[in-house]
């Protein structure tokens, strides 16, 4: 956000307190761009800055002669014939251009040859790259591009066709993000990954490439002046690389936290949810083409303090918390109800007199507190839609059901169920919820089904309308691993039903519980904090004792796993190639708030639910 306010300011830091209205100017972005900020800004901000519109840039725009232009966008080839285009139908009074990753030197060249050819090198005042390829979506959770993402999926990277080269550039353009977060952050890192993954292609890389960068030192984006020197302590960040393979039940699990929730059943994308709201029930004349539903969407960001403070919360938590909040809100709006009442007294009663003097302070109070009302009602009327929308799936599907299971099996308890009951309920869930619970159940046991179960799994998954595909891919990728010999743990944490909800939530509330389980969540490590944990507190652990080590700041690469450095780390960034989600971010999370003064960032290439996951297997 720092990085770019500054940019929005012509590449200077904002001045605190400089009085005065700021520059007026056009941000011009693409799609890249507009992915970056909106997370970030919200138009009253970029309005705060002096944006007075923000455009495509390949929409059609008009001349503004007299305004300054800065450009946001990606240094591709189409993007640059289009800037140069705009410089020569001189549509802006000058040009600020930022390449959101660095720009070749020809490509420069060619802004530069048009610049001359439309006589306009006097207007273009700067041109930066500002190494900011990545989308922040929380102060500790980053992803690394959303257009195109197909092109660094968990598919593309696991495709069995796939060419050399075509692994070097989806590598080479995750490297270059990665590399764009540690410039922005003003660290260098020290790395550790798997051997013989994915993970390990891309440690190789970025560890090669900060260290070109560090070689030259004129040049070198790490000297002193930079953003972030001050964000982080003297000590180094540790970044983890992982691999998506080493643990595919988690993206394919069933979740209980609000976040997660919300991620795995509703439209949530770049924190914003899409809702379809229900159309009345009232009934629509014979013949009446049927209402078209509305769509609506709210954004989940971290102005929002009741987001804040609830994602990580078990479901049952937040909806209760939503009817608390209502309830106060309620009796806030009584109270001015009923102060506005007493002071449209008639008459010279003695009483209402002396009401009057202490009421007006009220009533100022009152009336001084209503904005922050409004804001409390926008946010109670969001989670309540919000919520609504996940407890209809919870209960159409049964997700609480699915997702006791689903523990019960990775944490290997008994079950109180048999699979084969499970998938052949037709009340329970759709086709992928059993698909999913199947090929979780196939991912965590120790021994492959005999082909005969198999079979008759088959069977049962096929006559409750599941695509068997993702399990040939299961199959091959469990063979593949050798993994098979010890599946990776999950704890044995299960979770304990507190029976059904509290009382409160059956009486008055607008959520309608009966039937869910109150389910509460135990805390423990899945895989990808499991490894961190190691790796940060510096334990040794079969698991990641070979872990590669690498230090850019080191003047010869060693190929070495043996740490140089025998303290644990304070700061620490867990990054999974191949895509990760809302529930291992929950769950590191949870695994820091207990380490004082530890912090944890969370980065994938790109983040996706279940439902996306299983298209990709």
């Amino acid at each position: 956000t720092v990085a770019l306010k500054r940019m929005l300011n012509f590449n200077v830091p904002p001045v605190k307190n400089s009085t005065g209205e700021p520059v007026w100017k056009v941000l011009i972005y693409d799609r890249f761009g507009q992915d970056i900020i909106s997370p970030l800004l919200s138009v009253k901000e970029l309005r705060d800055m002096g944006i007075t519109l923000h455009l495509l840039l390949h929409s059609d725009r008009d001349a503004i002669p007299d305004v300054p232009a800065v450009y946001f966008v990606m240094p591709t080839e189409e993007n640059i014939d289009r800037m140069c285009q705009d410089l020569r139908n001189q549509l802006y009074e000058s040009y600020y251009l930022n390449f959101i990753s660095a720009i070749s030197r020809s490509k420069l060249e060619d802004i530069a040859n048009a610049a001359i050819g439309a006589n306009a090198v006097t207007q273009v005042a700067k041109v930066f790259d500002q190494y900011l390829n990545f989308i922040t979506l929380e102060d500790d959770m980053f992803v690394l591009c959303n257009q195109n993402k197909e092109l660094v999926s968990y598919r593309a990277i696991n495709r069995p066709d796939i060419t050399d080269t075509e692994m070097e550039t989806i590598m080479d353009t995750i490297v270059d993000s990665l590399f764009c977060f540690f410039v922005t952050l003003g660290a260098i890192p020290i790395i550790r990954c798997s051997r013989g993954t994915a993970a390990e292609m891309v440690a190789v890389k970025l560890d090669k490439k900060l260290r070109e960068n560090l070689r030259d030192a004129r040049n070198s984006l790490f000297t002193g002046d930079t953003l972030g020197a001050g964000q982080f302590s003297f000590q180094r960040p540790l970044l983890v690389l992982v691999d998506r393979n080493i643990d595919l039940a988690t993206p394919l699990h069933h979740t209980w936290t609000y976040q997660a929730l919300v991620h795995d059943v509703l439209d949530f994308h770049l924190n914003r949810v899409n809702l379809e709201e229900s159309a009345g029930t009232e009934s629509t004349p014979a013949g009446a083409r049927p209402k078209k539903k509305n769509k609506k969407s709210y954004d989940l960001t971290t102005s929002d303090k009741f987001w804040q403070k609830h994602k990580g919360s078990p479901f049952p938590e937040v909806a209760e918390s939503v009817q608390q909040e209502l309830e106060s809100y309620r009796a806030q709006e009584d109270e001015v109800k009923r102060l506005k009442s007493i002071m449209g007294i008639e008459g010279e009663d003695e009483g209402a007199i002396s009401m009057l003097s202490d009421n007006t302070a009220k009533l100022t109070s009152a009336v001084s507190s209503l904005p922050e009302l409004l804001e409390k009602k926008r946010l109670i009327d969001l989670h309540t839609n919000v919520a609504t929308a996940v407890l209809e799936h919870i209960k159409s599907r049964k997700l609480d059901v699915y997702f006791e299971y689903e523990e019960k099996i990775m944490s290997k308890s008994t079950l109180d169920k048999s699979l084969l009951d499970m998938i052949s309920d037709p009340d329970a869930g759709t086709p992928e919820d059993k698909m999913r619970l199947f090929l979780i159940y196939y991912i965590s046991s120790a021994q492959a089904p005999s082909e005969i179960d198999l079979e008759q799994y088959k069977k049962a998954l096929m006559d409750a309308g599941c695509n068997l595909a993702p399990l040939s891919y299961i199959k091959q990728w469990k063979a593949f691993t050798k993994m098979a010999s010890a599946p990776t743990s999950y704890g044995n944490a299960t979770p304990k039903p507190l029976g059904l909800f509290s009382r409160v939530m059956n009486t008055g509330s607008q959520f309608v519980m009966e039937g869910v389980k109150n389910l509460v969540l135990k805390q423990q490590n899945l895989p990808v904090t499991r490894i961190l944990d190691n790796l940060m507190e510096m334990k040794s652990n079969p698991e990641t004792d070979d872990y590669r080590y690498f230090d850019p700041k080191m003047l010869r690469g060693s190929d070495s796993s043996v740490p140089r450095n025998k303290n644990p780390f304070q700061e620490a960034i867990v990054f999974v190639v191949g895509g990760g989600n809302y529930i291992e971010y929950q769950n590191l999370i949870d695994y820091i708030k207990g380490k004082q003064g530890k912090h944890v960032l969370y980065g994938c290439s790109e983040l996706f639910n279940a439902t996306q996951f299983i298209k990709q297997v």
